[in-house]
């Protein structure tokens, strides 16, 4: 009999009864009010005066206001550069401990994003908050005795002057509590490894030595390391080598994409589980089973607004045109796209975090995020989204029987001065390019309207390119940081599908 699983099943189920949602309004409000008072005397605070707008009659309208919208560029250059350089009391009161650095391939170099100790525990918070939840999945007392495989960035944080630094996978799992410790896996040791290749080895050749029940990390990298450990083992399955996993944490991007492929390591069904960890917080987590939706945390340090995810509001380079309506929490709208803006306690204000959402139930606050402002596609006004890529590709998989776990795209001007949506698809399908490019363009066109008028327009057609499903990790691997994971991106400007194309010959040079 599982006693201590029992036991922990049991204050789980307890707290459930115990802890009651918050009134989302109320802890908004009561979240931006404490963020501003505890932030009104730094430079940031003086600057956009917080005593006043704590003392209106309207806080969040005062605040929305009185402070203007901030991506990473505009709020490093002008206030966070200032905490790289020493200074202190700047966006958020004394000096960060540490800096996540951003997984993305976007730009030369990565983002340095304040983390504060209030950010480790808001973090912390919403982990409790996601094991509190696994109360509504119908799992077996046994299995809150199983190992938890956490596959993020290496936990051997870089140390920088007075602060540390490392992706936010890895200064949460250095900062995992005592009581959680003999749970994770794979372990102290391991996680540190700073080359991903090695620690992927060395995950591989001690897997039996483990008695793992949850997968939890980037669906990409999860899928590569999985597909390692059944290949080390020579087995048919991962359940071969973990016959109790029965959950997986995803997290960092859709799940949809990688399902079919996912599902296709495993020997029996597990439950799926979405939670939003980004490099500025723990946003949302799944709390429903019979939904696919995310919840959000909305009485942890996080205060959310959302403007309309509208072609008009939206520059070139993915930030917010001036005159971008925000849209309060209590009038948003269901199955409406939005971008999403976070302030928080390691003094984000007003930010764009790069995602798009819409709220799938508005009575419970669940969401599901549709995918990047910069993915957004619409060079010759196709206005493109992630989500309409995703179902798109979904489509293919279902009408095809195949598996497309990767793709990218690019519009592209070719011979012929006509432009092009010029894809280039993961998979090891035997139906023509031509074949999958006439589905792919119909399938947008039935869902998208605008996609619809351009394809009649500026919008010649489209373009398929089949390769290797490995293409896409070896790509990424190629550009990321020494011990950390890097994100796919879905849509690229035609001088990094350039270089990505190069990349392609290469590699399939290489292995011809």
């Amino acid at each position: 009999m599982a006693i201590r699983g029992s036991i922990i099943k049991s204050l789980i189920d307890l707290r459930g009864t115990i802890v009651s949602e918050p009134d989302a309004f109320k802890a908004q409000k009561e979240v931006l009010t404490n963020l501003l008072e505890k932030a009104k005397n730094t430079s940031f605070g003086k600057f956009y005066g917080f005593s006043q707008i704590l003392e209106a009659e309207d806080i969040e309208k005062a605040f929305a206001e009185k402070v203007p919208y901030f991506d990473y560029k505009t709020l490093n250059d002008r206030w966070w550069s200032q905490i790289h350089e020493g200074a202190e009391d700047i966006t958020w009161p004394g000096k960060p401990h540490y800096f996540a650095l951003s997984s993305g391939t976007t730009g030369k170099s990565s983002k340095r994003i304040p983390v504060t100790d209030e950010m480790v525990e808001s973090i912390r918070n919403a982990g409790i908050k996601q094991v509190g939840a696994l109360a509504n999945f119908d799992l077996e007392p046994e299995f809150f005795e199983k190992g938890i495989m956490m596959l993020g960035s290496s936990t051997d944080l870089q140390h920088e002057g007075d602060h540390e630094e490392g992706e936010i996978s890895g200064i949460s799992a250095s900062n995992i509590p005592f009581w959680f410790r003999s749970y994770y896996k794979p372990g102290e040791e391991i996680s540190k490894i700073e080359d991903w290749d090695e620690r992927v080895e060395r995950i591989a050749e001690n897997a039996k030595n483990w008695d793992i029940g949850a997968l939890s990390g980037i669906p990409s990298w999860m899928e590569l390391m999985l597909k390692k450990v059944i290949e080390y083992h020579n087995v048919d399955n991962i359940h071969e080598i973990w016959p109790n996993l029965q959950v997986y944490a995803s997290g960092g991007v859709a799940f949809e994409p990688y399902q079919k492929s996912f599902m296709a390591l495993m020997g029996k069904p597990i439950k799926v589980i979405d939670t939003y960890l980004a490099s500025e917080g723990f946003l949302a987590l799944q709390s429903n089973p019979d939904s696919k939706s995310m919840k959000l945390i909305l009485d942890n340090g996080i205060y959310f607004e959302f403007v309309p995810f509208e072609p008009e509001y939206i520059n070139q380079d993915g930030s917010l045109t001036e005159d971008a309506p925000t849209i309060p929490l209590a009038d948003v709208e269901e199955e409406k796209e939005y971008v999403l803006l976070i302030s928080t306690v390691a003094g984000a204000w007003r930010y764009i975090i790069g995602d798009t959402i819409k709220f799938t139930d508005k009575e419970n606050f669940e969401i599901r995020i549709t995918g990047r402002t910069k993915f957004f596609l619409n060079v010759v006004g196709s206005q493109l989204s992630v989500n309409k890529m995703n179902d798109a590709v979904q489509e293919l998989e279902e009408k095809f029987d195949i598996k497309i776990p990767e793709f990218t795209i690019a519009a592209k001007r070719f011979e012929d001065g006509e432009f092009y949506h010029s894809w280039y698809l993961g998979t090891t399908a035997d139906n023509s390019n031509e074949q999958l490019a006439e589905a792919l363009d119909e399938s947008l066109k039935n869902a998208n309207k605008n996609y619809g008028v351009a394809r009649s327009k500026a919008l010649k057609g489209v373009k398929v390119t089949k390769v290797p499903p490995e293409i896409f990790p070896e790509w990424s691997g190629a550009n990321k940081k020494k011990g950390g994971q890097v994100k796919m991106e879905k849509v690229m400007n035609e001088e990094k599908f350039a270089e990505f194309e190069k990349f392609v010959q290469k590699q399939l040079k290489e292995k011809s």
